[in-house]
């Protein structure tokens, strides 16, 4: 086994016997500080780990989670803290799923189903949260809509329009390649399952076959078959699940995403006026469809009921789950994300989680001015990075907290991805970046966790890694809530891993990077340390 040159994983104080405030029993712990001689995991992942490795720890695990179970170990044990509510802002949750409906915010001062606004919060039955799309789900991409809209003196029209002439042709041709090798797969596990007579067939099977003639459909069928199998499918029904994704996903954007005629929203206000039609939206904040399950893979991450025998554990062990719904199949309305942040905060929220964005905002001032109404009324606001593989220091990267690195807040934190290998392919090769404009990395691909109707799936993207964070955020937070927003903001980028390697980045193996260069703190999102480190701070 390969081992890991020495790194100093937590330099702000040495071995410390720190005490817990709010009433806690006292915590005797010591920050991680390296990790000298601990070999690199070679092996694959078993099924308990794949499902975890976000919660591992990278001494005993030699996996990059959180520490998270160490955490609950050493230092949190038996105690709940402080109930924190965290806010959602996403395409919808289900709240009716067996692992979140026992972590629901309820809003107290509405009466379910009355038809009104009780609380005079301007929104009328918002028991668990605000739908803001109301009954859409599709929707164009932004530059899309500038495209659309004509206004050729409009910033950066030509380069939407130039954007857009090549994505939508790119768009059509990978839809056309996608069916195309989807109806090849699909009849050749067609012809296997009429010959093996059954439809869980098995690779074994298929490669045991002796073929006389290979122009015959079997003789076919069985090269598409080894096809596959060499190319990490276990099965073609595997196969055909994945690749079907991709014909959605093209078939998206060519229907929707990229078409310029195309119109999805159903709210009946003016997008572009930030007072037009007040309460727009409703108060369904569940998703419109089983595969609307980004939201709920977030959600699950955050807070999933821990330790109850179930399929995911959350981060957070003591907070309620606000269900924002704003984030549609498509680019997210700058409007609808401005009064949702606004929405979480007066209605309580220390902690929101966006795990959207786009590179067009028309309005990306009303979205800065709702970060900084979150930070003066000491809330987080922790953003997903985006998944382009791009340096959006230089790229552009909504929603933002900062005007030429002038930030207008000092709550906000921006997250990048982890894979679950330490060493050179940790950052995700999805994963943007930025010295100046993301703030650390937490585990982002391969993610397991909660998905409507009861399920479980396993999702990447900075999308996961950004609510990872939030779950650290609203624990520390629960277990000393005295911290300020800011406090516990710095707790987690000053708390960090420290990497002080070498790493591949976008998947490119010929750009390798000091990973130090990639995030401001230079670090990976500890819980453990953070605890150590808060407890600390609250003395």
């Amino acid at each position: 086994m390969k081992l890991i040159n020495k790194t100093v994983l937590f330099s702000v104080f040495s071995a410390a016997i720190l005490s817990s405030c709010g009433g806690g029993a006292p915590i005797i712990s010591t920050p991680i500080e390296n990790i000298d001689t601990t070999p690199i995991k070679e092996a694959p992942l078993t099924e308990a780990e794949a499902q975890n490795w976000g919660h591992l720890d990278l001494v005993k695990d030699t996996i990059p989670g959180m520490s998270v179970d160490k955490a609950y170990a050493e230092i949190i044990k038996g105690n709940k803290g402080q109930k924190i509510i965290v806010a959602v802002i996403d395409s919808g949750i289900d709240i009716e799923h067996e692992d979140l409906d026992g972590v629901l915010w309820t809003n107290k001062g509405e009466i379910a189903g009355n038809g009104i606004d009780d609380d005079k919060n301007g929104y009328v039955d918002d028991i668990h949260g605000w739908n803001f799309l109301g009954d859409a789900y599709d929707e164009q991409l932004e530059y899309i809509r500038l495209v659309a809209s004509g206004n050729t003196t409009a910033p950066r029209y030509d380069e939407a329009k130039a954007k857009y002439d090549a994505d939508y042709n790119s768009a059509l041709a990978g839809k056309e390649r996608y069916e195309g090798i989807y109806n090849r797969v699909n009849t050749a596990h067609q012809t296997l399952k009429t010959h093996f007579k059954k439809d869980n067939y098995t690779a074994k099977e298929v490669n045991a076959l002796e073929i006389t003639d290979a122009e015959s459909d079997l003789g076919k069928a069985v090269e598409t078959a080894k096809f596959m199998y060499a190319n990490g499918m276990s099965s073609l029904q595997d196969g055909l699940k994945q690749i079907k994704a991709g014909v959605d996903y093209f078939s998206d954007q060519v229907n929707f995403n990229l078409n310029k005629d195309f119109k999805g929203r159903t709210t009946g206000d003016n997008p572009d006026d930030f007072n037009d039609k007040p309460g727009y939206g409703n108060a369904n904040v569940m998703p419109v469809k089983k595969s609307e399950s980004h939201g709920t893979h977030v959600a699950g991450i955050i807070a999933a009921e821990r330790n109850n025998g179930l399929g995911a554990n959350g981060v957070a062990n003591n907070v309620e789950i606000m269900s924002i719904r704003a984030v549609p199949n498509g680019d997210e309305y700058d409007k609808d994300v401005a009064k949702a942040i606004r929405y979480a905060v007066d209605n309580g929220a220390k902690v929101i989680n966006g795990s959207f964005g786009k590179s067009f905002s028309p309005h990306a001032d009303w979205v800065r001015d709702a970060i900084k109404y979150a930070s003066d009324n000491n809330v987080i606001f922790v953003h997903a990075a985006g998944n382009s593989s791009e340096d959006v220091d230089t790229a552009p990267n909504f929603p933002d907290d900062n005007v030429n690195y002038v930030e207008v807040g000092n709550t906000y934190i921006r997250v990048g991805a982890l894979a679950p290998s330490y060493g050179t392919k940790m950052v995700a090769n999805f994963s943007n970046y930025g010295k100046k404009n993301v703030d650390v990395f937490a585990p982002g691909a391969k993610i397991y966790s909660t998905t409507p109707e009861n399920e479980y799936d396993t999702k990447g993207g900075t999308s996961m890694a950004a609510p990872a964070v939030a779950g650290v955020a609203a624990l520390v937070w629960s277990q000393y809530p005295k911290l300020t927003a800011a406090q516990v903001k710095q707790i987690i980028l000053d708390s960090g891993l420290a990497v002080n390697t070498k790493v591949i980045v976008g998947g490119n193996g010929e750009d390798i990077r000091d990973f130090s260069s990639l995030t401001k703190s230079g670090k990976m999102v500890n819980a453990y340390n953070a605890l150590i480190m808060a407890a600390q701070l609250s003395k």
